[in-house]
Parts: C-alpha cells; structure tokens; sequence
C-alpha cells in the first residue's frame, strides 16, 4: 500500500464519520481539524475505526502523529501494509 492508497482509506473513514464534510480539497500538510469540522470524538472515531477494519491500535502518545493527512500517510503506511487483507 502507498502512502497515497493510506490518505485515501483515512479520507474514507472520515467521509463515514462526517459526511457533510468536503474532502477534495484537504492539504496533506495542514491540520486534519484546521481543514474540517472536526471535533476530538471524531478524531477518536477515525482511531476506533482504523482498530476495527485493519486490526490498527494507535495508543494515545501517537495520537499527533496523526494530525495531518501527511502524518496519517507516514505513520500508518508501514502499518497498513503488514495488515493481511
């Protein structure tokens, strides 16, 4: 999996967890929260989901790591391509 193919899973969990919200123009570099109307249960949301759909437990002093759309990529790539699909 790609660092671009794990913006794309993270961009799809957010889009089920808030579905008003427009992701075509969200910056890899730029807080997720800063772009979208995003609150910390939604942030909690998104972790609880990358745990149930790809076995990916984030503890909580990596939570920053995730901040941005960039950061998921980096921090989850090499983690999301040790998953068995």
């Amino acid at each position: 999996m790609t660092k671009e193919d794990c913006k794309k899973v993270v961009l799809d969990i957010i889009s089920e967890i808030a579905p008003d919200e427009d992701l075509s123009n969200v910056r890899g570099d730029v807080r997720l929260r800063d772009q979208l109307d995003l609150d910390s249960m939604d942030f909690l949301d998104i972790v609880m989901e990358l745990r149930k759909k790809y076995g990916i437990n984030v503890p909580e002093a990596d939570y920053m790591k995730l901040s941005t759309l960039d950061g998921c990529a980096e921090y989850l790539t090499p983690k999301l391509n040790t998953v068995k699909a």
